[in-house]
């Protein structure tokens, strides 16, 4: 199974993974995937995602059950701690003072 999570995208991406994915949600797509389909929507997705942002979740073998993917501005950014996916957060302009 492959998840994918959208904000701030064209409505032009959204109809696109809309023809290839079920929208369960407004802006979450489900479906189930080869890794060579996987890899051509997640190509759509870097080619149409502008100012937005994305991540996307499969199903892998590997300790915690899954492997993902973010692309876009976001405060929360991957990190591999001893194999282990983890997930970072920048601070927010408030925080910061800006």
């Amino acid at each position: 199974m492959t998840v994918i999570v959208v904000e701030n995208v064209p409505p032009r991406l959204r109809g696109r993974l809309a023809v290839w994915m079920l929208e369960i949600r407004a802006g979450v797509y489900v479906g189930s995937f080869s890794v060579k389909v996987r890899e051509m929507v997640w190509e759509n997705v870097e080619k149409g995602i502008e100012e937005g942002n994305a991540v996307m979740v499969w199903r892998a073998q590997t300790e915690s059950g899954f492997e993902f993917r973010t692309l876009g501005a976001n405060r929360r950014h991957p990190v591999d701690f001893d194999g282990t996916p983890l997930v970072s957060f920048f601070p927010s302009p408030e925080i910061l003072g800006l």
